[in-house]
């Protein structure tokens, strides 16, 4: 049986393709690599109080690898600083269409959209926070705290009691059961368990939610 011949110039072709498949199998991380080197180099000149220049470098990283989740915050949180609120919440938002589990993106975002006014948007992004990180739901509660909203603040607080009897943490769950029963004091006959003051759509979801079960 004769074996199938292969033209040199096949061959020469197999081998280029053999070397763009091992090029692009490193290049993911080389750009990486070089995307948290901008990163690095950004901080510094933000903590130099080079904001431009910090700016830039953060663009230059997502640039490289749009996934860089430090790239992202520092953005972000750079854009929120310096008060371009929109500016920060579409880094967000480009930030959760590449990482949508980039928790510090959501949180980060719920900040700003607070800040512009849009505050059924932020309390939702801290509810989803909340969904794996309970740290949110005490900043949650200490918005409607901010707000004079006592109902809320109370019900979010019963939350936080469920989150530290499953997590067994002994210091947040004395801190939640009395933080509630001066609540329970102050908010009196308008309890959010048994009927809901709010006109916040998103938040009387989340306290029917929490009312089923009991919390």
């Amino acid at each position: 049986m004769r074996r199938a011949s292969v033209s040199p110039r096949a061959f020469r072709a197999f081998l280029g393709l053999f070397a763009l498949l091992a090029v692009v199998g490193t290049a993911a991380p080389a750009f990486a690599s070089s995307a948290l080197e901008l990163v690095r180099i950004a901080r510094a000149h933000e903590a130099a109080h080079e904001e431009d220049l910090a700016l830039r470098g953060y663009t230059e990283a997502l640039a490289l690898d749009p996934i860089c989740e430090e790239a992202y915050i520092g953005l972000g949180r750079l854009r929120a600083r310096r008060g371009d609120l929109r500016e920060a919440e579409r880094v967000y938002d480009v930030a959760l269409e590449h990482v949508p589990q980039l928790r510090a993106a959501r949180l980060g975002r719920a900040y700003v959209r607070r800040a512009l006014g849009a505050r059924a948007e932020a309390v939702e992004d801290l509810l989803t926070v909340a969904e794996e990180d309970p740290a949110a739901l005490r900043v949650l509660a200490g918005w409607y705290g901010e707000e004079g909203q006592t109902p809320a603040q109370l019900a979010v607080w019963r939350r936080i009691i469920a989150r530290a009897e499953a997590t067994q943490d002994a210091a947040l769950l004395h801190e939640a059961r009395t933080t509630v029963r001066a609540l329970v004091i102050l908010v009196g006959p308008a309890d959010p368990a048994a009927a809901p003051s709010t006109d916040d759509k998103t938040f009387r979801k989340f306290v029917a939610t929490l009312a089923r079960k009991g919390a």
